[in-house]
Parts: C-alpha cells; structure tokens; sequence
C-alpha cells in the first residue's frame, strides 16, 4: 500500500540517490562526449557517438524552450487576466465583509481578498498622493 506522506521513507531515499547517480553519471558522459578528441575516443573502442555540433546545440536549444515557454506563458497569464474596467472585477458582500474583521497589535492578518482598487492605489500612487486620498476617502468599517 502506499503511503501518501511527505515524510522521508527508505524507498524516496533511494529514488533519490539513484537519481542523483543517473545525473552524474548523465553529466560525466556528456562532458567526455563534447570535450575528449574523437580520435582518442575512437581509440578507447568508444565509435557510436553524436557529432560534437549536437553537444553546443541541445544545450542551446533547450535554454531556448526554456526561455520560450516562460514568454508564452506570461502571454497567457496577461490575455487571461480581466481588464481593470471589466466586471469581472466587482466583488461581492462576501468580499466586503471580509475587511471588517479586527486585528489585534502585532498579530499577522486573516487571508482575505484585496480588491483592485486597493491594488492599483499601492501600485500606481506615490505616497504622498496615496496619504491625501486616505484623508479625503472614509474608511469602510465607518460606512456600515
């Protein structure tokens, strides 16, 4: 049966440390491959191998995917994120109620939602801009 653990147990031990000989040893016969003459590995018996240009060109073009997937996928998080004016943006009475907890001194803050107002307002405002619209703004608990 397995165990749904995080703990350590023998058998991920193991896993582990064979992976971490696979990868060395992965490493090792990479390095020898793109670095040792192949006339020397010729005459080792060593005859099957890659041409050299795939030992700069695979490094390459895996940095390449890499960087491509990280540009494709924050293309997808902004055509996925809604526009500041949608409506997908207003929250509800679930939201709203959410601020009026009290926090006591020193303790750390309930998860809660942060509205896009409230976002944009630290984002977007100098401080000084930001302080003269907290004095002009009254505060949500005083509305209620």
């Amino acid at each position: 049966m397995a165990v749904n653990s995080p703990s350590p147990l023998p058998e991920r031990a193991i896993y582990g440390f064979v992976l971490v000989l696979g990868a060395r040893f992965g490493l090792l016969l990479y390095l020898v491959w793109a670095y040792i003459p192949e006339s020397w590995l010729h005459s080792v018996g060593l005859t099957y191998w890659p041409q050299k240009y795939w030992a700069l060109a695979l490094p390459i073009y895996l940095l390449v995917a890499l960087t491509m997937s990280l540009v494709i996928l924050f293309g997808v998080n902004m055509i996925n994120t809604a526009p500041l004016c949608s409506v997908d943006n207003i929250t509800d009475h679930f939201a709203k109620s959410q601020r009026l907890d009290t926090v006591q001194d020193g303790s750390i803050p309930r998860l809660r939602d942060v509205s896009i107002t409230e976002v944009n307002h630290h984002f977007y405002l100098s401080q000084h801009e930001l302080q003269d619209l907290r004095n002009r703004v009254p505060k949500i608990s005083d509305l209620h």
